[in-house]
């Protein structure tokens, strides 16, 4: 009776493994038939893919930041991009300091502002050359322009009160502007950085537009996944000069290289 009960139960693993099996290879097969359909279409001009969807994590001269994006296909060599960000900007001459007689958080000496940004445009995309094969890439032109929010959050440091014997924290452009602007060279202050949520609540927005123009190089398999990374120039303008760091004249107008890694899927 045992020996019947585990043949039993060692046929149907075996007929399981041959159903299984035989479903693998069957979806491979339409897989592989749907992958040869769609690049006969392209070859023929037909709209393979008509949306897509992508994030994208973004680094500049000047900062980084996060993407997302939606396109919608207009042809097979063109696509309508429609674009969100939020990056941060910092400036160039930003050193940052720790001080080595108390420790604490680093701070950076004659900041004014963290300067954060979000961007809302449209991107057109043209294709330049498509993939020669499956895994090939694809490459193509992106010019885009949209609307940037400027968003300002004063800096704060936190020093010594010698007057009260406490820590307070101290911002520019306020009764002990003096003091922060000699953070530094009044060792006795024992300056540090402040805690991150000093400054929320006195956030200024700063409306302005941008545009950009970029190579995209796509190596998703397939074309199913996106898999690209886009280097490109852009510049932003703002209704407003941005204070960033004191003794430097603040800038309207702001350039800068970019390349984003994007990642997503096509339907």
């Amino acid at each position: 009776m045992m020996q019947r009960f585990i043949t039993i139960v060692c046929c149907m693993f075996l007929v399981n493994g041959a159903l299984a099996q035989k479903t693998k290879a069957q979806l491979k097969d339409e897989r592989k038939q749907r992958i040869n359909a769609m690049i006969k279409h392209e070859e023929e001009g037909v709209i393979t893919y008509r949306k897509q969807n992508a994030l994208g994590v973004k680094l500049t001269n000047d900062g980084f930041g996060v993407s997302y994006e939606f396109g919608r296909a207009q042809s097979i060599k063109r696509m309508l991009l429609f674009q969100f960000e939020l990056a941060t900007r910092l400036h160039p001459r930003e050193q940052r300091e720790t001080n080595l007689s108390i420790g604490g958080a680093p701070f950076v000496y004659g900041k004014i502002n963290h300067f954060y940004l979000f961007k809302t445009g449209v991107q057109q995309q043209f294709l330049l050359g498509n993939k020669s094969n499956k895994n090939g890439v694809s490459v193509t032109a992106n010019v885009g322009a949209g609307l940037s929010l400027g968003i300002l959050r004063p800096y704060y440091v936190q020093v010594n009160d010698n007057v009260n014997r406490t820590r307070k924290d101290i911002k520019y452009e306020s009764d002990d502007s003096l003091t922060f602007q000699s953070t530094i060279k009044l060792n006795e202050l024992r300056v540090t950085g402040s805690k991150f949520s000093k400054g929320w609540d006195e956030i200024t927005i700063n409306p302005g537009g941008y545009a950009k123009a970029g190579l995209r190089f796509d190596y998703g398999r397939y074309n199913e996944t996106v898999s690209a990374i886009e280097v490109g120039l852009s510049a932003e303008f703002y209704s407003k000069k941005v204070p960033q760091l004191i003794f430097i004249d603040p800038k309207q107008l702001f350039f800068n290289a970019y390349v984003t890694i994007l990642f997503g899927k096509r339907k």
